[in-house]
């Protein structure tokens, strides 16, 4: 484990554990706040991040931000965004098991120096690696549970909303939730936000 953000995205930066690292332009390590009380997790970069060098920047990103914004979360203030796995997995395919256990180290070090308060998992793979590997994510999407002192919560990945912008009403219901578990359990998200 490393001690520092700045050792960590060294390491990480450098990293070929799997072949992830052959095809890559970047290591998208994350964004946002290293003091966030509430962390986003997604499954891997896809093409746009890998051009840009972080997280959620294309048409999913888009909307993320604006789900955000709806309920005072800002991916460059008061919440931190990562991913499974830090490479693009080729044609934005699923990542392997094999290749999240490899990265998983990287995101758990990042857990470790963050010390959130909520966990948000963007997505059933992000889901079922961090919450539960049996997780339904279309019938238990908003849904908190605490595990190893830690609320988390999983939600539609913006991909999929944008694949079926009718599921855009309830994705945005999880928002309103999240935003009030921030409010019972976060001393500092909202301490800069005029409620």
């Amino acid at each position: 484990m490393y001690q520092t953000w700045e050792e960590l995205l060294r390491a990480c930066e450098s990293c070929r554990q799997c072949g992830l690292c052959e095809t890559r332009r970047h290591v998208v390590t994350g964004v946002g706040s290293p003091d966030a009380e509430v962390m986003f997790i997604g499954e891997g970069p896809g093409e746009n991040e890998d051009l840009q060098g972080e997280p959620f920047v294309g048409r999913a990103g888009v909307l993320l931000d604006k789900m955000l914004l709806a309920v005072d979360l800002d991916r460059r203030q008061n919440i931190y965004i990562a991913n499974i796995v830090k490479c693009r997995p080729p044609h934005n395919r699923d990542p392997k098991p094999e290749e999240q256990e490899q990265c998983i180290g990287w995101l758990r070090n990042q857990v470790k120096l963050i010390r959130p308060k909520i966990i948000v998992c963007l997505g059933r793979i992000a889901a079922m690696r961090i919450m539960n590997p049996d997780i339904r994510i279309t019938r238990e999407h908003g849904h908190f549970m605490q595990k190893n002192g830690v609320w988390m919560m999983a939600m539609l990945h913006p991909a999929a909303v944008l694949r079926d912008p009718r599921k855009k009403p309830e994705a945005f219901n999880d928002f309103l939730i999240l935003r009030e578990k921030i409010k019972e359990v976060c001393a500092h998200t909202y301490e800069a936000v005029q409620q």
